[in-house]
């Protein structure tokens, strides 16, 4: 007789009456720091979490037999459980970057950034998912099921980081890890209510993948539900390595006295964006200005250009994967069972192959564009996304190519032109649509300007505290 599937209700969240508490990781370390629980503790509250949601979330890509607790005791976050990105290579267990393709073996070693994130103290209790490759903005496959939002699970909870996202937003860990390569932290932030920082290029230790490309546009992070859980992770990063040509952030504790120029833009380079996230940036807008900061329209420094140069990037990094996965991931790779994406993808570059001299030239021009952006701004406020987030489906792997493009491109219309210029942007929970969906908004900075997200970031947390899900009424 065979188990049928557990019910999905439309919110689900693990929070309880367990040693995680509904605490952050800031707060949990401090716990494990005075002896009021363990490691060990934290690490099975997590996995008991994960085992009573994950059936409905479906955002855990693999488990260590045991989890991986920092051996030395050291680390800011020390004690605190979390999850790696199925990106990331971690002894022991298999990356498979979302694919259907292969079936990877277990990793000989740790990656080079998984070293950077452990360093920190956090204890690894599993890999979350992603799409294939992280090319979509939802964590959704050609066959197995999708990683589903837990403010709604009917909906998308964004991507690449989807996987993470759901896992921290539900309560099974209060932090995890992501990372961005056109908007895979600040999207899933904004679909699941979290605070989601993308750093500097080079800000952390690169991972193997990201070295290799014609343009690096990956920068590492996590997605957190508290503004002080990222600014603690970025300090304690910095305690492993610090990239000498950046500016130091250091542990920000809280706002800043300054007043700021903020510039302003609503409309995305497609000209489009919905009431609802109108409404939540015009807000943000005023609560900004009622805390002294000066806030006007700006321009944005591209044109419908950059879309289709980054279309073109986009798909040489497709055209990359499947033709080089025998070598890049494993000897069984198998290109007819990636995803409609990817292949639809890498027919575009291969169509167009001429254009990709001119459209990298371009692109690699877009850091000096930006940075007269904020000639006169130190931040620039819009929304994450062109609209809140969709149902499942809607931007599947599984929509037709030429349909799923334009969909895509509507929707994902501001975070790839940080990724491009290199610079440090955060999404920030500040909305909710009437349907009980979180909703992003962006907050972009110069070059290495981390702190100053972070300082506006707090502010804006303290005038209006994020949503809790497992207070939701």
């Amino acid at each position: 007789m065979t188990t049928p599937p557990p019910s999905r209700p439309p919110l689900v969240h693990a929070f309880g009456d367990d040693a995680l508490g509904d605490h952050d990781a800031v707060a949990l370390a401090g716990l494990v720091r005075d002896g009021t629980v363990s490691a060990q503790e934290l690490a099975d509250a997590a996995i008991a979490r994960a085992r009573r949601v994950d059936p409905l979330l479906n955002a855990i890509a693999c488990e260590p037999t045991t989890p991986r607790v920092a051996p030395d005791k050291t680390g800011a976050l020390y004690g605190v459980p979390t999850f790696i990105k199925d990106n990331t290579d971690l002894r022991g267990l298999p990356t498979n970057h979302g694919s259907e393709a292969y079936t990877a073996a277990p990793a000989k070693k740790d990656g080079a950034y998984a070293k950077q994130y452990l360093s920190t103290g956090l204890t690894m209790v599993g890999k979350s998912r992603l799409p294939e490759f992280g090319l979509n903005a939802t964590t959704e496959f050609m066959t197995g099921e999708p990683t589903r939002n837990p403010w709604h699970t009917e909906h998308s909870v964004g991507a690449s980081s989807g996987g993470s996202a759901a896992l921290v937003a539900s309560g099974v860990v209060p932090i995890a890890h992501a990372n961005d390569g056109g908007g895979s932290i600040r999207i899933p932030a904004a679909c699941a209510g979290l605070v989601g920082l993308k750093p500097t290029r080079h800000r952390h230790v690169d991972g193997e993948q990201a070295r290799r490309l014609p343009i690096n546009m990956v920068s590492e992070g996590v997605l957190t539900r508290s503004v002080r859980d990222t600014a603690a992770f970025l300090a304690a990063a910095e305690d492993h390595w610090r990239n000498p040509n950046l500016p130091p952030i250091g542990l920000v504790h809280g706002p800043a006295q300054r007043r700021l120029r903020i510039g302003l833009v609503l409309d995305s380079i497609k000209g489009t964006v919905d009431e609802h996230t109108r409404a939540t940036v015009e807000h943000t807008a005023r609560l900004l200005e009622k805390a002294g900061h000066h806030v006007e329209p700006v321009g944005l420094p591209v044109t419908e250009q950059f879309v289709a140069d980054f279309l073109q990037y986009w798909g040489l990094l497709a055209q990359l994967a499947v033709d080089t996965g025998k070598l890049t991931f494993d000897r069984a790779f198998d290109r007819g069972r990636v995803d409609g994406l990817t292949q639809g993808l890498r027919r575009h570059h291969r169509a167009n192959l001429r254009r990709t001299p001119g459209a990298l030239r371009r692109l690699r021009r877009i850091p000096r564009a930006y940075a007269d952006m904020f000639a006169r701004h130190e931040l620039v406020l819009s929304p994450v996304l062109a609209h809140t987030t969709p149902r499942l489906g809607h931007i599947s792997p599984t929509v037709d190519f030429d349909e799923l493009l334009d969909r895509l491109t509507n929707y994902v219309a501001y975070t790839p032109l940080n990724n491009i210029a290199g610079t440090p942007a955060i999404s920030l929970p500040l909305g909710m649509t009437p349907q009980g969906l979180p909703i992003g908004v962006h907050l972009s900075a110069a070059h290495g300007d981390e702190r100053t997200l972070l300082e506006v970031a707090y502010a804006l947390e303290a005038e209006q505290p994020f949503a809790k899900i497992h207070t939701k009424v």
